[in-house]
This record gives structure tokens, C-alpha cells and sequence, in this order.
């Protein structure tokens, strides 16, 4: 008898758990169909199936997929180009651009209306920027090198290597790499006067809309040496800002600007196009050598353009 009833018990809260669940059920069945319209034929996938229907829910999503995907990528990359570790993937763009000033000790007289001068982009985020000068060295290995690594740069450019052959960087601006203003000849700027320095900034940026479409906003100068004339004249050229740099780096090694000798966020990275003529190594070796510093030290390589 005891037994009997146990059944019976087993099967009261069997039933009891049927009619609660039904119940959950049905009330869902109608909130959903509140949701959607009451369309009856709307055929909803089992749960963890559903489509993010939400705008930033379905944006998030897709960017958190891309972002793998390209890490998968650029892991696969890294080891094909033997980096000791895999470059990190820098945040998105700010939707609100940082306000650029020049750099204490970097002024001029006259500086609140000239284009600013700087070393370092004002971030809170953990990227730094890296920036290649002249255009002497035109290794196809760093293109192939720096677009299967998705890592962007930005170029300054100087004619007077450049025109050795404007179809490389036309294949570097072809791939997402900005080209701007090193001067045509790479001289002395404050040993010219105002006419030649801007002759020399002018050029370059007619140079640079002739064969690639378009008159670049930044400027180099030449070794960072600058007066209050060629900020005057980069701006009459239509030149926005003047970024210099915090580090520079070789083949072999970096120097530092900075006393502490270490990176900071929104630090700018010069190196050169340079080859083993020049230096102990060649073009992906620097990349080798300064995407090691930068990823031991937590940073991932960001696109200047984006924080100007």
C-alpha cells in the first residue's frame, strides 16, 4: 500500500509540473505573439538560435565576430612572419576625436594659429602609432608583410626617393596607408627661408595630389627641425598638423624621446624605409623588432588618421 500511494504521489507532482510548465508556456506563447503582431506562421529557432535583433545588439555582434576572425588571421600571419607573439587588435576609432595641441617646449611664436606640433596622440587607450619616413627602401615584403598582419601606418614621403618609384606607394596607398609630407628634397628647414621652405612643402604636396589624388593635412619635417616659417608655410599648404614622434625604431633596436625609455598610450613611432644598406637587418625585420616591443608591452597598433 505504501508503495501505491508513493506512485500515486510521484505522479500528482509529475501532473502538477506538467500543468505549470504548460501554463509558462502559454503565457510566453502570448507574449511573443504581443511582440511580434500575433502572426501565428512566425516560426521562432530553439533557444540560443535567435537572431540579435536590437541595432547595437546585432553591431556588436558583428564587430565581436570580425574582430575574431581577423585575430584568427592575423595569429596564422604572425607565425607565417615569424613574430614571437601575435599582434593585439586595437580598439575601435573614437567616435570623438581627441583635441590635438602642440607639445609643451615644441612652440613657436605665434603657435595658437599654426598647425600643432606633437609626439604623442591624448588617449586613455593602449595603442601607439607607427609612422615610416622618406621612402628610400621599397621592399614589396613589407607590403605583403604589413597587409597580411593588418597593421596599419602611415607614410611620410620625401620626392627625391620617391620618384626612384611612385608605383610602390601607389600599391601602399592601394592598401589603406595614408601618404603625406616629408618635403621634396629633405632639407635643413631652418636654413631656408620662407619662400624655399615653402617651395619645398608646397612641392611635396603638389607632388603627392599629381600621382596619388590627393593633397595630404600632415607634415614631417625633415630630422623634426622646424622654425616659425615652416609652420607658416605648412599651413598656406594646407597642412593641419605636424606629428612628430616619441620613439623611433631600427632593426636592431629603439630609441627613446622619453626619460622613462618606455611606451606610452598614444605614443607615435618613427622608423624609415630602410634596407641593409643602411641598417643591421632589413624591412620586416623592424617590424619584427618594434611589433615585439609593442605587444610585450600590452600595445596594440592603431591608425593615426583615425585619432586626427
Amino acid at each position: 500500500m505504501q508503495l501505491v500511494r508513493q506512485n500515486e504521489e510521484y505522479a500528482g507532482r509529475r501532473k502538477n509540473r506538467a500543468r505549470v510548465l504548460i501554463a509558462v508556456l502559454f503565457l510566453a506563447a502570448i507574449a511573443s505573439g504581443c511582440a511580434s503582431g500575433g502572426d501565428s506562421d512566425d516560426v521562432r529557432p530553439a533557444h540560443g538560435q535567435q537572431p540579435l535583433k536590437a541595432p547595437p545588439a546585432r553591431a556588436l555582434d558583428s564587430y565581436a565576430q570580425k574582430l575574431a576572425t581577423a585575430q584568427v588571421a592575423r595569429a596564422m600571419a604572425a607565425k607565417r612572419w615569424g613574430l614571437a607573439k601575435t599582434p593585439l587588435a586595437a580598439p575601435p576609432a573614437p567616435s570623438t576625436k581627441p583635441r590635438i595641441t602642440t607639445r609643451k617646449g615644441f612652440e613657436v611664436k605665434g603657435q595658437s594659429s599654426l598647425p600643432p606640433v606633437f609626439t604623442t596622440i591624448p588617449t586613455k587607450e593602449k595603442v601607439v602609432f607607427l609612422t615610416i619616413d622618406d621612402g628610400a627602401e621599397k621592399d614589396p615584403a613589407l607590403l605583403k608583410m604589413m597587409s597580411e598582419l593588418k597593421l596599419p601606418y602611415t607614410a611620410f614621403l620625401s620626392d627625391y626617393l620617391v620618384k626612384e618609384d611612385y608605383a610602390y606607394f601607389k600599391k601602399m596607398q592601394g592598401r589603406g596607408v595614408s601618404l603625406n609630407n616629408h618635403t621634396l628634397n629633405h632639407r635643413y628647414l631652418p636654413g631656408l627661408s620662407y619662400d624655399k621652405q615653402r617651395r619645398e612643402i608646397c612641392g611635396m604636396q603638389d607632388t603627392i595630389e599629381k600621382h596619388y589624388g590627393k593633397r595630404p593635412e600632415l607634415f614631417r619635417p625633415p630630422y623634426g627641425n622646424y622654425n616659425q616659417d615652416t609652420l607658416r608655410a605648412a599651413k598656406s599648404c594646407g597642412v593641419k598638423a605636424v606629428p612628430l614622434w616619441a620613439s623611433e625604431a631600427f632593426a636592431d633596436h629603439m630609441e627613446w624621446r622619453e626619460w622613462d625609455r618606455d611606451l606610452h598610450p598614444g605614443d607615435i613611432i618613427l622608423t624609415h624605409f630602410r634596407g641593409r644598406e643602411d641598417w643591421k637587418g632589413t624591412m620586416p625585420d623592424m617590424i619584427r623588432r618594434v611589433m615585439k616591443t609593442v605587444t610585450d608591452k600590452g600595445y596594440a597598433v592603431a591608425r593615426l588618421e583615425d585619432y586626427l
